[in-house]
């Protein structure tokens, strides 16, 4: 019998939990740890959509990217989707900043996705554990680098282009502006990201670095397959679901 503590075992393996931010609340966060676990759902939130998912699939357990309960909570009322998962009787792990450094984890996903040569983790001043990963690619201009991402996560990016010849890129999913220093110190020309707010792109571009930002959804959700892959391989007898799930934020343009 495989139990909810099991499962939070192989989880810390993947992504060790003692490597999370201060900031962080990654790990066990809500059900029983002996509880039984047959089926386990994976998904980037815990949303009312995705939990509703979650019990059509019969799952026992779900393993979310962001954490289910990140600031602590001032209530807990009966139309919260963490009330809602209380009852349900579903436990809940969520691996957030672990899985963002992990080998394996987002960032060397997302490193792949756009074909970053002899990518490696970049030493950081933020955090003790590397998330952000550089690599190299064929020179080209920031136009040629952000149609290549959008091209490989399917989705449309913004571009904050320093008119600089781009050979050393360097990556970090979510939000992660605050790590621009450890790209330039690892002599990236562009940061590929997911959030990227006006004055960021300022002052990237007066430090003569391109960024490219291919959304948070984006730049984070591929990496579940990966993490879902561990588990199963782990525990071959479960069944695993990688919950459907939508971007918050959707693309609107004028027509014509």
């Amino acid at each position: 019998m495989i139990l909810v503590k099991d499962i939070l075992n192989a989880v810390d393996a993947a992504a060790p939990l003692k490597t999370q931010c201060s900031w962080d609340n990654s790990g066990f966060l809500v059900g029983d740890e002996t509880a039984e676990v047959k089926s386990i759902g994976f998904a980037l939130d815990l949303t009312q959509a995705t939990l509703a998912e979650a019990r059509r699939q019969g799952v026992q357990l779900i393993v979310t990217h962001h954490p289910v309960i990140f600031h602590a909570p001032r209530n807990l009322r009966a139309d919260s989707v963490l009330y809602a998962l209380a009852r349900s009787g579903i436990a809940a792990i969520s691996v957030h900043t672990p899985w963002d450094g992990a080998r394996g984890g987002v960032n060397d996903v997302l490193s792949d996705l756009i074909g970053l040569r002899d990518a490696s983790p970049v030493p950081s001043a933020e955090s003790e554990e590397p998330m952000v990963r550089v690599g190299s690619v064929d020179s080209c201009t920031g136009k040629e680098l952000a149609k290549r991402v959008a091209a490989a996560l399917g989705t449309t990016v913004r571009l904050a282009d320093a008119g600089n010849e781009i050979a050393r890129v360097a990556v970090c999913g979510g939000a992660a502006m605050e790590l621009l220093g450890d790209a330039i110190a690892a002599g990236a020309d562009a940061f590929v990201t997911g959030d990227l707010k006006h004055h960021e792109a300022l002052d990237a571009v007066a430090l003569g670095v391109t960024v490219v930002a291919a959304g948070h959804f984006e730049t984070e959700r591929p990496s579940l397959a990966a993490l879902q892959k561990r588990i199963q391989a782990a525990f071959p007898e479960l069944e695993t679901v990688l919950l459907d799930e939508k971007n918050p934020l959707q693309f609107i343009a004028a027509k014509g």
